[in-house]
Parts: structure tokens; sequence; C-alpha cells
């Protein structure tokens, strides 16, 4: 694992969540997703004005806001259940010109300028790479997730699970092409966990702070200064 990223093991016994952790991850293994629409108005008006690309916003802002519940950071390694202190987004790089696409990721950044300047220096240097990762010779970290988007498709409902026996407890989390409601600009937005991992209500407090947090971005935006 990269000694760069924080692991803390948690203790079942003692963990608040540990027998729900156990039935359903043993007794039950159980995932779910929910979609929702995120209203982006203010943030997409914001960026375009500013000249900043949309995309990594997303990803830097879905990121912060999963970091602020520890459930969100669950994962095993070498058998033990633990917590990530922040997570890296692995998302898909799109290739035009034979439409495939490739794996990126790009750390976390609180400063989020500091972030879409790594963003833009790795598509800079591996966006044209083909392949599973575009980052050839790299693996991604161990708190790397995955968070993408289907730009072509607004849809209304969207689940992605892993078929690979092995333990995956991060979340999944895709936006859809965005659409106009009743004068706003809406972004489709699913979410999928692992069950022994979150509940509702997890889900509910992102869902929540991710649209507080985007307005605030937004207010945020015309004091960025591009690098």
């Amino acid at each position: 694992m990269d000694q760069t990223v924080k692991f803390t093991p948690l203790d079942m016994q003692t963990w608040p969540r540990g027998q729900m952790f156990y039935y359903f991850s043993k007794m039950a293994p159980t995932g779910y997703s929910l979609t929702v629409d995120l209203d982006v108005t203010a943030m997409r008006t914001a960026l375009k004005h500013a000249g900043i690309k949309f995309f990594p916003a997303y990803l830097w802002l879905v990121t912060r806001t999963l970091q602020m519940q520890k459930e969100f950071k669950i994962a095993e390694l070498d058998g033990q259940v633990g917590c990530f202190d922040t997570l890296t987004p692995l998302y898909a790089a799109f290739h035009d010109d034979d439409k495939t696409f490739s794996f990126m990721w790009t750390e976390y950044a609180d400063d989020f300028m500091a972030f879409y300047q790594a963003y833009l220096d790795n598509q800079k240097r591996y966006g044209g790479s083909h392949g599973v990762l575009a980052q050839a010779g790299q693996t991604p970290p161990a708190n790397a997730y995955t968070i993408s988007c289907v730009p072509w498709v607004s849809f209304k409902h969207f689940s992605v699970h892993s078929y690979e026996n092995k333990p995956y407890y991060l979340p999944s989390v895709e936006a859809g092409r965005f659409y106009e409601k009743d004068g706003r600009i809406m972004m489709p937005l699913s979410i999928t966990c692992h069950h022994a991992a979150t509940d509702g209500y997890h889900i509910n407090r992102f869902l929540e702070t991710l649209q507080s947090e985007a307005e605030a971005f937004a207010e945020d935006v015309p004091h960025f200064r591009l690098l």
C-alpha cells in the first residue's frame, strides 16, 4: 500500500456498526444503488464563466463530500477491516479515436485549484494512453474509488456491481447527461454502495451535503485563479 495513504484498522467489537457489517458482509452480502437528480445550475454557470472544466470539479466535490463520513471510506486490507483517511477518485478517460476508455486517477487535495492543476497535468501526460490503465506502470492507490460519467445519457437509474470475488466496500458514483427542468440544470447522479458499510441514513446525508457543497462551491468559483 502507498505509504502516504493512512489506513486505520477498526475494532469490530467496539465499532457501533460491527455487527451490521458482519451480517451484510458474511451472512447476507448486499449492495444497493440509488439515483437522484442534483441541481448543478449555479455550479455549472459559475464554472463556465470562469473557464474551468466541470468534470474535475465534479470529481473533487464528490470526493470531498464522501470523505466527510467514515462509512464511505471503509475497506479491507490483508484481512483487516479499517478506514482510509482520504479517498482518491479513479475515473474513466474517453478516447475519441477508437471510442474506448482508460482508467485514470488524481490524488485528492483539499485545495481545489491544486487538484484541478494535477488533473490537467494527468490529462496532458496520460490522456492519449490506451489500455485499461492510462498511467501505465503504476497501480491505483488502495484508497481509489470508482467515479465516472455517462455524458451521452440522461438516466433515471444506474447501477454498477463488481462480480470479482473479493471484499470491496468503497462506493461507486456515476453522473449522467445534464437536462433542464423548470429552468434549472439537473444532473442525474447514481451511487452504488455495499450495505455492510452504509445505510440509507449515510446516503441521505451524503446527498444533502453534496447539494449544499455544490452551492457553496459555486460561490467560491469567482475567487479561483487558474495557474
